[in-house]
């Protein structure tokens, strides 16, 4: 697909995302009606409000989230000074959506257009992209959100961790949404543009990359969110001015969780408490084994992008079981369940960055050698006079 078919549905994506979560943010006014909680109890709407108040183009609501988060008070103070910077990062925040969706929906439908055979992994590729754009959009801003609580440099890291973390539980539906939107418009785009290529790749070499790439997630799912290593990353607090306590940023950025070894007595609990993380290390592989057949170029960028992708939807996988786990076990409230739904796409931003060089290296490498071994026993061509 060329730049040119491709930007059409990019941009449109990205503005239908970011009004959205626009939209989304108004409905917080909708909640501090005072007949909002005639219509569901304080709890519920104390629940909503913490998942919209982030995309809330509101600065003095807003304010008021941040500085709940912040610990900042910026009463007493020059307010209307506080609100415009509250106003400017979330101006910010909404732009860096539209930016960083529509450059990495553009990147994407060029090397895995939407056409037949390729119209659902567009579609997975797309929702876990506008998951890792928002969270992306929310980090670029957070300081700004900060410096608005009117105490910009105390516990800066822990608070911007805080900040992170927070309206992921809303990007989960409106990234859908825009995904299957932008699919749709490219599939209308392309109309006419006839079949466009697939990388041939050897089925062994798409093994071994795959199982490669997962091999790092694994590593950051079993190792580094092991329970003794997670407390060591959670408990680092070098003193050093406003770039002290990075544990809880650590936290967000490398844990996938807290990975625990099975308790006397209790192994069939720990087996289905494992199975989530067994679940998403199976979908990553699944991904990257036809990731590089559904590509028009198996190139690193591509790879790279396909396999932060593949780790945003094993990561999605498993919240979904952990969810209809958890609605089994104790139904009745399921604002409850969802809370913190896809808390870890900050990690598997990162790893998924490391698992798709992983596979992009070992795929070129295994091609090659299978290039190698397969013109081997021919030899050269006979020299002719």
């Amino acid at each position: 697909m060329t730049y040119r078919r491709a930007a059409i549905p990019a941009v449109a994506g990205g503005l239908l995302l970011t009004a959205l979560l626009w939209w989304a943010g108004a409905s917080v006014h909708a909640l501090q009606l005072p007949g909002a909680t005639n219509v569901v109890d304080g709890q519920t709407v104390a629940q909503l409000q913490s998942w919209l108040l982030p995309w809330a183009y509101d600065p003095l609501g807003a304010a008021r989230f941040g500085n709940a988060m912040a610990g900042g008070d910026a009463a007493g103070t020059d307010g209307a000074s506080y609100a415009a910077l509250e106003a400017t990062g979330q101006q910010i925040r909404f732009g860096a959506v539209l930016v960083l969706f529509s450059l990495g929906a553009l990147f994407l439908l060029r090397r895995l257009p939407p056409e037949r055979g390729r119209t659902s992994a567009a579609l997975w590729a797309l929702w876990a992209w506008g998951l890792v754009a928002g969270t992306l959009a929310v980090t670029v801003s957070a300081p700004w959100w900060i410096a608005s609580g009117g105490r910009g440099s105390f516990r800066f890291l822990p608070r911007l961790a805080g900040v992170i973390a927070s309206g992921r539980e809303v990007l989960v539906v409106t990234a859908l949404v825009a995904a299957a939107a932008t699919v749709l418009v490219a599939r209308l785009t392309a109309n006419g543009a006839g079949p466009l290529p697939r990388e041939v790749v050897p089925t062994r070499a798409a093994r071994l990359s795959a199982t490669v790439g997962t091999a790092v997630v694994a590593l950051a799912v079993v190792v580094v969110s092991r329970q003794s290593v997670a407390a060591a990353l959670q408990s680092v607090s070098p003193s050093v001015g406003v770039l002290s306590e990075p544990g809880d940023l650590l936290r967000q950025w490398l844990l996938f969780g807290a990975w625990s070894g099975p308790v006397d007595g209790a192994f069939g609990a720990w087996l289905l408490d494992r199975g989530a993380d067994v679940l998403l290390l199976v979908v990553v592989w699944w991904a990257l084994r036809r990731l590089p057949g559904l590509l028009t170029r198996a190139t690193v960028p591509a790879m790279v992008m396909g396999g932060v992708c593949a780790t945003v939807l094993g990561l999605l996988a498993s919240e979904l079981l952990r969810v209809v786990r958890g609605a089994v076990e104790m139904p009745g409230d399921p604002l409850r369940l969802l809370s913190g739904f896809a808390e870890g796409v900050p990690a598997a931003l990162v790893w998924g960055l490391v698992a798709g060089v992983a596979a992009a290296v070992t795929l070129r490498v295994a091609t090659g050698r299978a290039e190698v071994a397969g013109a081997a026993p021919d030899g050269p061509e006979p020299a002719h006079p």
